[in-house]
């Protein structure tokens, strides 16, 4: 693939920060030739998305992907590990290909292409069959990701968050972190869309919770989650889907995930998180996952970081006995 496009550590300013701390996840094989991809799973970082202001440009959070990366370890110590949340090692024993491809190239002089660059780099790992999982920065990211999901339709789009992110346009930009479900609302592709540990007061106002209820969306607040479960919610979701998950740091527990932005109390626990990861599998096909909005200056022992690695060990591990890339 066109190194323009992505690849793994930079060179200068913020590139050099990744040049020199940059750890594959798990020490997977880095393939950043998206061309020529022969791979089941592609864990791929997107740092940067269509920011709100320059000092947004390029913030904490884009240092996100490298943060799990160097994290890892502790979510899994190593793949001949028993996973006791998956009932084994990672892989099962099976001949399952997991890259890492690196991060997609911000650019500094075409912030507006970040956009396009994530979209052909998701565009290019779903034609080669793998299964992207996303460590983002901002909860921007997302917007290409499932535009890249053009003509693999109907997708389910299942959301955890505090917030709504329904917003049209905010500060001029139409592509930002506040909007990425309205976006998505508009894509031929998106069917129904399940929006998970809402709580707190955010971004959004009447307007922009009365066009998610005329959409149709699911809008699960937290305290609803707290008193029936998630399994309850759960076995709301039709059986038999395509199902992608974003994740955004801040609609999980702030005991497990403490470095976002804007905490709030509450929020989805890892138990309901693994519960719904597990059941989204076993009850359809999961086509991808993103997790962002991770702050990495404000973890705590790296605990955030770790929990992210929990979530995607527990997408592959039960993918892997699904059956998804037998």
């Amino acid at each position: 693939m066109n190194s323009s496009l992505t690849a793994p550590p930079m060179r200068s300013g913020l590139h050099y920060y990744l040049e020199q701390q940059f750890n594959s996840f798990h020490n997977f094989p880095i393939e950043t030739d998206l061309d020529n991809l022969n791979a089941d799973i592609a864990i791929i970082g997107i740092p940067f998305g269509d920011p709100y202001s320059m000092g947004e440009a390029s913030n904490d959070q884009a240092f996100a992907p490298t943060h799990i990366r160097q994290h890892c370890g502790r979510a899994l110590r190593g793949l001949d590990r028993y996973d006791f949340d998956i009932g084994g090692t990672l892989l099962d024993g099976k001949d399952i290909k997991v890259v890492d491809c690196g991060d997609v190239i911000g650019i500094a002089k075409d912030v507006a292409g970040n956009h396009a660059r994530s979209e052909q780099a998701i565009r290019k790992i779903l034609a080669a069959g793998a299964l992207p999982i996303v460590l983002g920065g901002d909860h921007a990211i997302p917007i290409p990701v499932f535009r890249a999901y053009e003509g693999r339709g109907p997708i389910t789009l299942i959301q955890v968050d505090a917030h709504v992110d329904w917003r049209d346009v905010f500060h001029g930009v139409s592509d930002g972190l506040s909007s990425v479900i309205r976006r998505a609302s508009e894509l031929k592709h998106v069917d129904e869309i399940y929006q998970i540990g809402l709580r707190s007061a955010g971004s959004a106002r009447l307007e922009e919770v009365e066009a998610a209820l005329a959409y149709g969306a699911h809008l699960i607040p937290d305290i609803e989650l707290q008193e029936v479960g998630m399994k309850t919610i759960l076995d709301r979701i039709p059986d038999g889907g395509n199902y992608y998950l974003t994740i955004d740091a801040d609609g999980v527990d702030p005991t497990i995930m403490p470095a976002v932005a804007g905490p709030a109390p509450g929020g989805v626990n890892y138990p309901q998180m693994r519960t719904l990861i597990q059941g989204l599998v076993k009850k359809g096909n999961v086509v991808g996952m993103d997790i962002v909005e991770i702050t990495p200056s404000r973890d705590i022992n790296g605990i955030t970081a770790v929990t992210a690695g929990r979530f995607i060990c527990n997408l592959i591990g039960s993918a892997v006995r699904a059956g998804y890339f037998d």
